[in-house]
């Protein structure tokens, strides 16, 4: 079996076999860690009651830079994604743990929508975004990571976005850290 080597900056040029002798191959890596993480169920609650399992109930108590929190409504929230599909991928929460779109009240309804708007309006002027994804993965079954508690996902794009990368090694490279991205959002947000 065979390990990668990084050096300081996550690529690697070479595997190495655990017996220690290496075996160039040619390819340069670029590691995203921070998908590690998604992968394995971490922030996940553990069941779909409200509170601290759940990392849409913590986040709001926590302050903006820390939680990534980039704009709060009265019934909703914006928050950065932890583990991103693009660059700027926000998602769009209510206060309450709720985990179906119908169980909303009229006004959380309102804000999700509000926000999102505000949402894109706001990464089109920070981002130079060409389009939008906009969606709620509702249930397990459905895709939805964190199902208890209800998030809309807006994940902005660009032509080419999606290039051989993702589609031939599940990597995708961002080109800025959450928290740089956070600041920048936050403050275009007052503007748009």
């Amino acid at each position: 079996m065979t390990v990668p080597e990084a050096d300081w900056d996550g690529r690697a040029g070479e595997r190495i076999e655990r017996a220690g002798v290496a075996v160039p191959d040619g390819w340069d890596r670029l590691w995203t860690p921070h998908r590690l993480a998604y992968l394995r169920g971490e922030n996940r609650p553990a069941d779909d009651e409200a509170g601290d399992q759940c990392p849409f109930c913590r986040v709001p108590a926590l302050a903006d830079d820390e939680s990534l929190v980039v704009a709060r409504g009265r019934h909703a929230f914006v928050v950065l994604n932890l583990y991103p599909y693009n660059p700027g991928h926000l998602m769009v929460c209510p206060y309450r743990h709720v985990g179906e779109y119908p169980d909303l009240t009229a006004d959380e309804t309102a804000d999700v929508a509000t926000l999102t708007k505000e949402s894109m309006r706001t990464l089109r002027v920070a981002t130079m975004a060409h389009g939008f994804n906009i969606g709620m993965n509702q249930g397990r079954v459905a895709g939805a990571g964190i199902a208890g508690h209800l998030h809309q996902h807006v994940v902005p794009r660009w032509g080419g976005d999606t290039n051989f990368m993702p589609v031939v090694s599940g990597t995708k490279a961002m080109a800025q850290v959450l928290s740089d991205t956070r600041d920048l959002l936050a403050a275009e947000w007052q503007s748009c």
